[in-house]
């Protein structure tokens, strides 16, 4: 629908000159002004445009479909040892090296991976569903509401998030459950902060005012007429919390609080070949390319994502 034939269905409810009744008017503003333009043009348009970002969605396909086939791909098993070529250079046989344990470091790249990626996003997900929660509730009851979450969220966001992860972790213990708690603890404010942004500037829009008049409930308002115009917003987002959970993981477990052995990680990668980076440092190399190259996929895959989904988002 273009954007005349909303200013005409808006000036025609608010003038009272449609043919249809008042309730009737009402709805048909509810249901065509909320149209959201085609996100799938957008993204196609990006992919058109920006090549760097389509690259990076590209690569990011590839790393997660090896990722879920590495029992298919990994040449050797992600535990398999032989002691008897340990700490071995890269090779044809080895094409990363091998560890203390004589384990193919190529094969727990790829097992790790899983690991990495599920860290990754699946705290990512819950940060997204706590902040879109708390900011909706936040912007579109206000008071009182408004004042507790927000409070609550500066106060997440002005302490160092990895120093929050590291006193949840101590808190609760070492195990892949509470790293999944603390890194989704330390990302749903910045999330709750932009979903309340956009649910105050939308309660009072048109639409949502001839939602209220017909007798629709808050909650269906805010989950039918005020998320999904939350949603491009929120999909630039999530491609930056995704590498920054991934880079936490990395942080606890180098540090020794977050996956623990025998499961392999990046993070825990490097913190076991810590004690070789002088004299086999293809053991941190590789991991720590990894994680570079994940991380820096997901960055700029957001960054296009946000020159066409949010625009607004690049001068905030």
């Amino acid at each position: 629908m273009t954007y005349r034939r909303k200013k005409e269905l808006i000036a025609a409810l608010e003038n009272g000159t449609a043919a249809a009744s008042s309730e009737e008017k009402s709805r048909e503003l509810i249901s065509q002004v909320g149209e959201k333009d085609g996100i799938r043009e957008k993204l196609l348009r990006m992919c058109r445009q920006n090549k760097l970002a389509a690259f990076s969605a590209l690569l990011i396909l590839l790393i997660i479909l090896a990722s879920v086939f590495a029992p298919v791909i990994a040449p050797y098993g992600e535990a398999e040892q032989d002691v008897i070529n340990r700490l071995q250079a890269p090779s044809a046989l080895h094409p990363f090296g091998t560890d203390e344990l004589g384990r193919d470091v190529f094969s727990r790249i790829l097992y790790g991976s899983r690991v990495s990626l599920v860290i990754g996003i699946l705290p990512s997900v819950l940060a997204l569903v706590i902040g879109i929660i708390l900011g909706l509730l936040a912007g579109y009851i206000g008071g009182k509401t408004d004042v507790i979450i927000m409070r609550i969220a500066d106060i997440m966001l002005s302490i160092p998030s990895l120093l929050l992860a590291m006193v949840i972790m101590y808190t609760l213990g070492s195990s892949t459950i509470n790293l999944f708690l603390a890194l989704s603890m330390i990302n749903w404010a910045s999330v709750a902060r932009v979903v309340r942004s956009q649910t105050l500037s939308l309660k009072e829009s048109e639409y949502v005012e001839a939602a209220r008049s017909i007798g629709v409930s808050r909650w269906k308002i805010m989950i039918r007429h005020i998320l999904p115009n939350c949603i491009p917003s929120l999909i630039v987002l999530f491609t930056l919390e995704v590498p920054s959970s991934i880079l936490s993981e990395s942080s606890l477990s180098f540090l020794g609080i977050g996956v623990q052995p025998p499961a392999a990680s990046w993070g825990l990668m490097v913190n076991q070949a810590k004690q070789f980076l002088f004299t086999q440092p293809w053991l941190c190399l590789a991991p720590c390319l990894s994680i570079m190259v994940v991380v820096l996929a997901f960055n700029f895959l957001g960054d296009g994502l946000r020159d066409v989904l949010d625009p607004y988002m690049k001068n905030s």
